[in-house]
């Protein structure tokens, strides 16, 4: 690499320090990604059992196109033989959901907001940029002529107009941010401030030699933090009084939570059921499965739609939060028929037959308008 390339390989990682659209408060780009990977724990709750649905569907669909199905059939293999696999790898998918839900999760998203309060009380120290005017508030504007690399600041100006009495303005050779017990205060050497009252013709002039200027104001660190019902560990929504740290009072939320919780590792195993049910039974290659796969796509998404709606009806109405037991109930129950028996599942004719022909209708469709193109 030569020296342009080098001279542009520093610029660029200069730069990613400045990506202030990341976080709006002038943090690297290494605190956005910590702080946006505290949130995945949340999101594989999700994501997680679709995922484990979409594996099986696929495994199941190539086993069927390959007719190992059906020669697995023929030498007399019972059905919850081959559902022994499935179930195992719906297993691991409930335990590592219930280890997320308990813990990993709440504790990520306790992790977020600590990390989002700390960058905040660190707002001076991380946006103030030499030689620009930096509003930290709507009337009181901070302005630094250097940094030096152990913080340091160096010709500094504060114009304070917060008190519409008087205006005041500070100047100072260098200063220091100071955290301690009392606050956060920007101590500043070698200055003066020019107090001029409102009517007053004349400002009045104080020099000094040592001169704090409080920001405890911009820090949340000696606030106590108050946490959701996401940020509850599993036996903090069963008791609250296992703990001593401060929550919002939600006791509905807290009930609702707790009842998503409870289901949320039973639903990577309805998953795999309810998709063994409608892709496991042996067919023909005549047979298509394409409308089974729609089906079990169907019944995930609404058993899955069917426990969000109870989690959110449930927060005003107690009795909604039986509606996801109620359909992972079902699904199970239905599932272990449907398995045992060997039943190919398939919509009514009448549905297959509508689908079929709407199909048709926008394959001709497409057909002639890539006939009429070009």
């Amino acid at each position: 690499m030569g020296s342009i390339g080098r001279y542009i390989f520093r610029t660029t990682l200069g730069a990613l320090r400045d990506i202030d659209l990341m976080t709006n408060q002038g943090q690297s780009i290494f605190v956005f990604i910590g702080i946006t990977g505290l949130i995945i724990p949340l999101l594989v709750l999700i994501i997680a059992p679709i995922a484990l649905m979409i594996a099986v569907a696929h495994v199941l669909n190539k086993l069927g196109n390959d007719s190992e199905l059906i020669v697995m059939n023929a030498a007399g293999m019972p059905p919850w033989v081959l559902f022994r696999p499935f179930l195992a790898a719906g297993l691991v998918v409930s335990l590592v959901v219930a280890a997320i839900s308990t813990y990993v999760s709440p504790w990520g998203l306790r992790e977020l907001r600590r990390w989002a309060t700390e960058v905040r009380a660190d707002l001076v120290s991380n946006i103030v940029q030499p030689g620009r005017f930096i509003k930290l508030e709507e009337r009181l504007a901070l302005h630094i002529r250097e940094r030096r690399p152990n913080g340091q600041l160096l010709g500094i100006l504060i114009d304070d107009q917060r008190d519409p009495k008087e205006r005041a303005t500070i100047l100072a050779e260098q200063g220091d941010i100071v955290k301690n017990e009392r606050g956060l205060f920007l101590v500043l050497e070698n200055g003066s401030v020019q107090r001029h009252e409102t009517g007053q013709r004349d400002p009045a002039l104080v020099l000094f030699d040592s001169y704090g200027f409080d920001l405890s104001w911009l820090s949340n660190g000696n606030q106590s933090l108050k946490y959701s019902v996401r940020e509850r560990y599993l036996w903090e929504l069963y008791d609250p009084a296992l703990t001593t740290m401060t929550f919002s009072d939600e006791p509905d939320q807290i009930r609702a939570e707790f009842h998503d919780r409870l289901t949320a590792p039973l639903y990577p195993l309805a998953f795999v059921v309810m998709t063994y049910a409608y892709l496991g039974a042996p067919r023909t290659t005549r047979q298509s499965r394409s409308m089974s796969l729609m089906g079990a796509i169907s019944v995930v998404a609404a058993l899955r739609g069917l426990g969000f709606v109870g989690m959110i009806a449930g927060v005003h109405t107690p009795i909604a939060l039986a509606l996801p037991y109620l359909a992972l109930m079902a699904a199970f129950v239905l599932g272990y028929i449907a398995i045992s028996r060997g039943v190919i599942i398939e919509p009514p004719a009448f549905i297959a037959n509508a689908i079929t022909a709407v199909m048709e209708r926008v394959a001709r469709r497409t057909n002639a308008l890539m006939g009429q193109a070009p």
